[in-house]
């Protein structure tokens, strides 16, 4: 049995999550040395060692919440948030103004960092930003709404930090979905190697064979060996295209560049997008050519199934119109901003006139079937003919624009 690929899990954001964890450990133990150290200073001890008790157990109950962004829900980041600014909260409660106006540490000290941090690694620098605004308005109250210097520097290092941090966490997960990417590439590559390798070697021979024999024997068997030709070109056709399913995600932030494929089912709503390549390939055969650029043609579901759709009719059009033994060509082009698809046939062409004639005649085939589409998505559909030298359609999707 051949050796599948295998795509490894990595990431650069879990390792940010181990070091939270370690440092809500520290700080929170750092938080009761030091009302352990000045316990005497306090106005009421009781109620600074109870908050420390509840920081203390909730700071272990938790520690597999921080230990992934999947563990690390709103409702926990809430509730930690909560903790935190309480703490800040019943700072004048428990110690004396004089050391609060002097710039004295609140209950939670610098624990209170580890949860905005939390908010930064699971939603960014919004969230840090969010978070950051209501321990600022906390420090604020607790300090009569004339914060000391070092206070102010703290808060607004706390709130730089966290912004710095979430914009880093960001910037981190866009590179690593472009990482999944590459490694979904890379692999889906060498499985398509591996399949080429096997068909090649198996099934396209056998065709070939009994296209070579068909022929000799003639009759029905010539039949047989030209249905056995058109199969093998749609194979060889689909075997070297390569096309890559859009629909392979890596589902789990935490987890990094891990590629996770699922199929559509039938029937699903019109949502996301799809790789244009893969409705255009079935039309691949004996006698039309599929060319695309090796890479996912993405545009919004309506839009790749109409433009699918005009192409269909353009290839009925030369199925028609230009004779059975006309060939034709499907060319696939991705500029970034639109996408052009470009239907060639080397049949008779169109006499000049003939489109408009046909209009007038009821016949909507040109007009509805392609053009209409093409304008209902904000694009456009272009006929070139040259009698006796073929037919060019080419059709553009602007990407901005389609619904």
């Amino acid at each position: 049995m051949a050796k599948r690929e295998r795509v490894v899990r990595m990431s650069v954001e879990q390792p940010l999550w181990r070091a939270l964890t370690a440092y809500r450990l520290i700080t929170m133990v750092y938080a009761t040395l030091l009302f352990a150290s000045a316990y005497k200073d306090f106005d009421r001890p009781w109620a600074a060692a109870g908050y420390l008790v509840v920081l203390a157990v909730w700071t272990l109950a938790t520690r597999r919440k921080v230990a992934n962004a999947a563990g690390c829900t709103k409702r926990f980041l809430g509730a930690d948030l909560t903790v935190a600014l309480v703490g800040i909260l019943l700072t004048p409660l428990a110690d004396t103004h004089e050391r609060i106006a002097a710039g004295g540490p609140t209950l939670p000290t610098i624990w209170t960092a580890g949860s905005v941090l939390a908010f930064a690694l699971k939603g960014g620098w919004r969230w840090a930003c969010f978070a950051s605004t209501f321990v600022a308005v906390a420090n604020i109250i607790v300090h009569g709404g004339d914060p000391t210097r070092d206070t102010l520097h703290n808060v607004l290092l706390v709130w730089v930090a966290s912004i710095a941090i979430g914009y880093v966490v960001e910037v981190a997960r866009a590179s690593e979905a472009t990482l999944a990417r590459a490694l979904e590439i890379e692999a889906a590559t060498r499985e398509r190697e591996r399949l080429a390798r096997d068909i090649h070697d198996g099934v396209l021979q056998v065709l070939a064979m009994v296209q070579r024999r068909g022929t000799e024997l003639g009759g029905e068997a010539a039949e047989l060996g030209r249905m056995a030709g058109e199969q093998e070109v749609a194979l060889r056709t689909l075997v070297s295209s390569g096309l890559l399913p859009a629909s392979r995600i890596s589902r789990d932030e935490s987890l990094g560049a891990l590629v996770d494929a699922y199929e559509e089912e039938a029937g699903a709503d019109d949502e996301g997008e799809l790789d244009l390549r893969t409705l255009l390939a079935p039309h691949a055969g004996s006698r039309v050519s599929f060319a695309e650029p090796g890479a996912p043609v993405l545009l919004p579901v309506p839009a790749a199934k109409e433009l699918a759709a005009a192409v269909g009719a353009a290839l009925d059009n030369v199925r028609r119109h230009a004779g059975e033994g006309a060939k034709a060509w499907i060319l696939v082009e991705d500029w970034g901003d639109e996408v052009i698809v470009t239907v060639r046939d080397d049949g008779p062409g169109i006499p000049a006139g003939r489109l408009d004639q046909a209009e007038g005649e009821g016949r909507m085939g040109v007009a509805l079937s392609i053009r209409g589409r093409l304008r209902d998505l904000g694009g456009s559909a272009e006929l070139v003919s040259v009698p006796g030298q073929g037919t060019e359609v080419e059709l553009k999707v602007p990407r901005g624009r389609t619904q």
